[in-house]
C-alpha cells in the first residue's frame, strides 16, 4: 500500500474510531464492560511473540502428517502444554481411512521419452527440506490406477473449460487430462474430468499463477521453485467431509463402516500433482490447436490443447489403511454456565512440516490458551466453559473435527455457543468469515486491536486496504462510509465446516494475511526457515491473531447477553435473495439473446489462433420461478430481528430472563438447517451457506436455490425456493419465541 494514502485514510477514520471506543461493549452493561476491558488489557500484556516463535519452531521440526511419529510427538507436546496451563485435557482418538502412496509412476513414451521426478530437492537454505519421513508428492484419495493414453490440456479443469473444449471439438473421454492449480479447489479438477470420461488426471502449478512469474522463487524469494509441488486432498468434500467410510457417525474403533467402493465422496480415477518442471515436457508434447489466450501459462512454450503425440502412462497405488487421528480437547470449566461452551480450534496435522499451515495458527492458539491460564491463576473465572481444540487429520479432509462433531453432535447442539476457527496465519490484513449475526460484535473487537506494523487498528488497516484496492469511486465512497467489519460467507476448507454447515453452530474463521504470499503451500518448503524469512519474521501477527481470537473467545464467554445481532444476518439473507432473483432474470435474458445469436449464426468463428470454434448448442429458455414465499419469509424475518434487537437493547433484565434469552440466541442458527440437507449431499444442512458442488472451498449462498438455477434444473430450483423459505420462516418463529 502507498504509505501516504494509508496515513490519509487512517487520519479520516481516527475520530470515528476514538468515539466508538467510548461505547460499552455489546452484551455487557457498564460495570461488566469495564471489568471485561480490564481483563483484556491483562490478557494482552501476557502474550509474547517469542513464545509463538518457539511453538512454531518446535512443532514444525519434523514431518507430522496423520499417524506419523512426528504427529504422535506433537500430540503429546500440545496436550502437555495445555495441561500445564491448567486445562482439563484429554486426547480423543478416532480411527479413519487414510491412504498413503505405495506406487507413483508418471512417464511419457513415443517420440520423446520422459519420466517425472515427483520429488522436491533438499535446499541448503532450508534445514528441514530433506528430512526422512516426509510424505511424497501425491493427492490423497486418488483412486488406484494403471492407465495409458494421450494427454489433453484442460486449463483449470472447471466446468466452463470443458464447455470451451467441446466448442474446440476436443473430447477427453478415454484420455488423461492435465490441469492447472487455481480457480477452484483441487478436488474439483479430477471430479469434473471423471464426469467427462477422462481416465486419469494430472494437476500442476503453472509459474504464471504460482512461481517465477509472481516473484523470486524459494530460497531467494517466497514463490514456488521449479520442482515444488502441492500435495493435498481430492476427497469430494462438497458431498461430505471426514472419514469416507463413516458418514454422519463418529469413526470410533467399533463404528459400522461402508465398503470403500460405496463411499460417496471418493474418486474413481487416478490423480497426481506435479511440479511445473515435470509438467513442461508433457505440455510440450501436446499438438492440436493453440489454446485460447486466457488459457496460456507462464512456461516458455506455446500451449496447445492436444491430444498429445506421445502416450502418457500414470500408475498409482495406495495402502488404504485405517489409522488413528488424535484430537486434543482442553476444557476450562465455566464458573456460572458450565454447560455453555465457547469452542476454539486449529488443526495440528500437516502434509509435511507445516510451519505456516497449520502451525502458525496453532501457535497463536497455544499462546492465547497460555495467557488465559495465567489469568485464571490471578483469580479470573470465565462464566462459560472454554474448550480449546487441536484437531488431527484436517489436511486429508477435516477428519478429526468432523468425526468429533459427528460423535458429540447431540451434546454440541445443546452446549455450543460459538466455534472460533483458525488455520494458517501471516503478515498483513485481518480476514474473518462467519455468521453475519456476529458482525457488530466482531466489529468492536477489530477496532480494539492494533496492527503491529502501522499502529492503527486492524479494522482501520483492513478498511484502508479495501479502499485503496476498490474498483471505481463509487466503491471507494461506499467503503469510506462503512462502519462495520463485513464477515465473509463461509464455504469449506477448514474445521469450522462440521460445526457450521452440519450442525448449525454459529462459527467464525479468522486469520491475518495478504503480505505473506508465496509458493510453499503443502510442500516440503513450508518450513520454519521459510516462515521466519517470508511470512511473519517478528511473529507479531501471531500475537495480533491471539488478541483478536482471545477477545472473541473471552467476550462470548463472559457476555451478560450474548452479542448476536440477527438484523445483520437478515440483511445479508435479503441480499442473497436479491442475487438469486437477479441470477434467474439475467439467465433468462442471456439465454434469449444467445439463442438468437446462434440461430442467426453470428457466433464467433476462430479463436484468434488457428481453427474455428464449433457452434454452441442452443439452451432451453428459462421459465419464470416464483420467489414470493422466499421474499415474504425475509420480510417477516426483518420484523422479528428488529423486535428482538429492541428487547435486547432495553437491558435491565433479571438474570433468569437473560439466561433464557441467551439459550434462544445461541441455538437460533440451528433453526436455519433443513431436515434433509442439500440435494445429493444431505450432510450439508445449512440453508444459507455451503461449499459449491463445483467450487469446493468457494461458498455458495442459498446453495440449494443458486446451484439448481446454475445447473438449469428448474423443478429443483422451485422446490429449493420453498425449502429455503420454510427454513427462514422456522428461524423467524424461533426468534419470535425468544421475545416471549
Amino acid at each position: 500500500m502507498n504509505r501516504k494514502a494509508s496515513l490519509l485514510i487512517t487520519a479520516s477514520l481516527f475520530s470515528f474510531s476514538a468515539l466508538a471506543q467510548t461505547n460499552p461493549l455489546a452484551g455487557f452493561g457498564k460495570a461488566a464492560a469495564e471489568a471485561q476491558q480490564s481483563t483484556e488489557k491483562k490478557f494482552d500484556a501476557l502474550l509474547n511473540a517469542k513464545n509463538i516463535d518457539q511453538y512454531i519452531k518446535d512443532l514444525s521440526a519434523v514431518p507430522h502428517h496423520v499417524a506419523s511419529p512426528g504427529g504422535e510427538a506433537n500430540t503429546k507436546y500440545i496436550a502437555e502444554k495445555l495441561k500445564s496451563w491448567g486445562f482439563d485435557t484429554e486426547v480423543e482418538t478416532f480411527y479413519v481411512l487414510f491412504p498413503t502412496p505405495v506406487t507413483r509412476e508418471l512417464e511419457m513414451t513415443g517420440s520423446r521419452n520422459f519420466k517425472a521426478l515427483l520429488k522436491e530437492p533438499a535446499l541448503k537454505e532450508d534445514a528441514t527440506s530433506g528430512q526422512a519421513g516426509q510424505l511424497p508428492i501425491y493427492n490423497c484419495w486418488s483412486a488406484d490406477g494403471d492407465v495409458t493414453s494421450e494427454l489433453v490440456y484442460v486449463n483449470y479443469g472447471v466446468p466452463a473449460d470443458y464447455e470451451m473444449l467441446e466448442r474446440l471439438g476436443i473430447n477427453v473421454k478415454g484420455k488423461i487430462v492435465i490441469a492447472k492449480y487455481g480457480r477452484s479447489w483441487r478436488g474439483i479438477k479430477p471430479k469434473v474430468a471423471q464426469e467427462h470420461g477422462a481416465i486419469g488426471c494430472i494437476i500442476y502449478s503453472d509459474p504464471k499463477d504460482d512461481g517465477y512469474y509472481q516473484g523470486d522463487v524459494y530460497p531467494r524469494g517466497p514463490y514456488k521453485p521449479e520442482y515444488g509441488a502441492q500435495r493435498g486432498s481430492v476427497e469430494d468434500m462438497p458431498v461430505y467431509p471426514g472419514d469416507p467410510l463413516t458418514p454422519n457417525i463418529g469413526a470410533t474403533k467399533d463404528a459400522k463402516r461402508l465398503d470403500r467402493k460405496d463411499a460417496g465422496n471418493l474418486l474413481k480415477i487416478p490423480v497426481i500433482p506435479i511440479s511445473y518442471a515435470d509438467a513442461q515436457p508433457l505440455l510440450e508434447s501436446l499438438e492440436g490447436q493453440v489454446v485460447p489466450e486466457g488459457w496460456r501459462g507462464g512456461l516458455p512454450i506455446t500451449y496447445h490443447v492436444g491430444p498429445s503425440k506421445n502416450k502418457v502412462h500414470l500408475k498409482l497405488a495406495f495402502d488404504w489403511q485405517v489409522r488413528p487421528v488424535h484430537n486434543i480437547i482442553a476444557k476450562l470449566k465455566g464458573s456460572e454456565l458450565p454447560d455453555e461452551w465457547v469452542i476454539r480450534g486449529n488443526h495440528h496435522d500437516a502434509w509435511v512440516n507445516g510451519a505456516a499451515d497449520p502451525i502458525s495458527g496453532l501457535a497463536s492458539l497455544l499462546e492465547e490458551a497460555r495467557a488465559v491460564g495465567e489469568l485464571v491463576k490471578t483469580g479470573y473465572k470465565p462464566k462459560r466453559t472454554l474448550v480449546y481444540c487441536a484437531w488431527d487429520g484436517e489436511e486429508p479432509g477435516l477428519l478429526g473435527s468432523t468425526e468429533w462433531v459427528e460423535f458429540h453432535a447431540e451434546e454440541l447442539k445443546q452446549k455450543a455457543v460459538l466455534y472460533i476457527n483458525t488455520d494458517g496465519n501471516g503478515r498483513g490484513f485481518l480476514y474473518a468469515g462467519g455468521s453475519q449475526a456476529l458482525e457488530p460484535a466482531f466489529t468492536e473487537i477489530a477496532k480494539d486491536v492494533n496492527d503491529p506494523q502501522t499502529n492503527t487498528t486492524v479494522f482501520e488497516r483492513k478498511r484502508s486496504n479495501d479502499i485503496i484496492n476498490a474498483a471505481g469511486n463509487a466503491a471507494k465512497k461506499e467503503l469510506l462510509n462503512k462502519k462495520t467489519f463485513d464477515l465473509a460467507a463461509l464455504g469449506a476448507g477448514s474445521d469450522y465446516s462440521p460445526f457450521f454447515q452440519h450442525l448449525g453452530i454459529s462459527s467464525m474463521n479468522i486469520a491475518f494475511g495478504g503480505e505473506d504470499n508465496g509458493g510453499e503451500y503443502h510442500s516440503v518448503y513450508d518450513s520454519y526457515d521459510m516462515y521466519r524469512r517470508f511470512k511473519d519474521p517478528t511473529f507479531e501477527y501471531g500475537v495480533a491473531l491471539a488478541k483478536v481470537c482471545g477477545r472473541t473467545t473471552l467476550r462470548f464467554a463472559n457476555a451478560e447477553v450474548l452479542p448476536y445481532d440477527f438484523r445483520s444476518l437478515q440483511k445479508t439473507i435479503g441480499k442473497y435473495v436479491t442475487e438469486v432473483v437477479s441470477l434467474a432474470d439475467d439467465m433468462r435474458e442471456t439465454t434469449t439473446v444467445e439463442n438468437q445469436v446462434i440461430k442467426e449464426k453470428h457466433y464467433v468463428t476462430g479463436n484468434n489462433v488457428t481453427a474455428s470454434l464449433l457452434a454452441p448448442a442452443t439452451k432451453d429458455e428459462v421459465p419464470y420461478l416464483s420467489f414470493a414465499s422466499l421474499q415474504n419469509a425475509v420480510t417477516a424475518l426483518e420484523k422479528a430481528t428488529t423486535a428482538l434487537a429492541n428487547v435486547i437493547n432495553t437491558g435491565n433484565m433479571p438474570a433468569t430472563r437473560k439466561n433464557e434469552l441467551n439459550n434462544k440466541l445461541y441455538h437460533a442458527e440451528q433453526a436455519l438447517l433443513t431436515k434433509d440437507g442439500l440435494p445429493r449431499r444431505g450432510w450439508y444442512r445449512h440453508s444459507i451457506y455451503a461449499p459449491g458442488f463445483y467450487t469446493g472451498y468457494g461458498v455458495k449462498t442459498l446453495p440449494g436455490i443458486r446451484e439448481a438455477i446454475e445447473q438449469r434444473n428448474w423443478k429443483e430450483a422451485q422446490e429449493q425456493i420453498e425449502s429455503t423459505a420454510a427454513a427462514i420462516s422456522h428461524f423467524t418463529d424461533w426468534l419470535n419465541d425468544a421475545l416471549k
